[in-house]
C-alpha cells in the first residue's frame, strides 16, 4: 500500500495546498493514500461511469456524474469516489474544484492500495457525514456491496445488500437504471 508517511495527520487544507504531481490521491483519516488503480478497475470504474452518464443524459434534471472529484468530507478526509452522482439540486458549479459535502451516489472499486480503507474508515466517514448511497465493487469476488438509507436524511445506513453475478444492480435514486452484473464483470 502507498501511503505517504507524516509524523501527524494532515488537516484538508493542508492537503489542498500540496502541490502533488500526481493528483491520483486521497486524504484518508489524516494520511495521503496513493490509489493504484489496475486496468480491470479503470475498466470497471469507466463502465459504472458511463452507465450513469448515460442515465442522467436520457432526461432532463437527473443530475451529473463524475469520476473521480475531490470530496471533502471533514478536517482529515478529502476522498476522490472512483465515480459520483449528484442529484440536480447539488449540482457543483462548472468552476467547482471539488464537493465539500458528500455525493449522492459514491462508487469505490476495489484497488490494492484503497480497499481496506474503502471498507472501514472511509465507508464509516461517508456514512457519519450523510452521504446517502454507497457501492463499494469487489473486483476481487464479482460482488458489490450496497449501502443505503431506507429514508432520505436517516442517520446510519440501514439497507445493504450483495450483488453478485447473474444479478442486476438498482437503486432508489436512478429509478430506471439496472447495471448487469455478468457484464460489468466481464470487463
Amino acid at each position: 500500500m502507498a501511503v505517504v508517511p507524516r509524523t501527524r495527520p494532515i488537516t484538508a487544507e493542508e492537503y489542498f495546498a500540496l502541490d502533488l504531481p500526481e493528483r491520483r490521491t486521497q486524504l484518508v483519516n489524516g494520511e495521503i493514500v496513493v490509489n493504484e488503480p489496475s486496468a480491470r478497475h479503470q475498466r470497471i470504474a469507466g463502465e459504472v461511469y458511463a452507465l450513469i452518464r448515460q442515465w442522467c443524459r436520457a432526461e432532463p434534471a437527473r443530475g451529473e456524474a463524475f469520476l473521480p472529484l475531490d470530496v471533502h468530507l471533514g478536517r482529515h478526509d478529502v476522498y476522490a469516489p472512483d465515480v459520483l452522482w449528484v442529484s440536480e439540486a447539488r449540482r457543483p458549479r462548472r468552476e467547482a474544484l471539488r464537493l465539500d459535502a458528500p455525493p449522492d451516489l459514491a462508487v469505490e472499486v476495489r484497488s490494492p492500495s484503497t480497499w481496506r480503507h474503502d471498507l472501514h474508515v472511509k465507508k464509516g466517514v461517508y456514512e457519519s457525514t450523510g452521504l446517502p448511497e454507497l457501492w463499494l465493487v469487489d473486483t476481487a469476488a464479482d460482488t458489490v456491496l450496497v449501502f443505503r438509507r431506507s429514508a432520505p436524511g436517516g442517520p446510519a445506513f440501514d439497507a445493504g445488500s450483495e450483488l453478485g453475478r447473474g444479478k442486476q444492480l438498482t437503486t432508489p435514486l436512478l429509478p430506471g437504471l439496472a447495471i448487469d452484473l455478468d457484464e460489468l464483470f466481464d470487463r
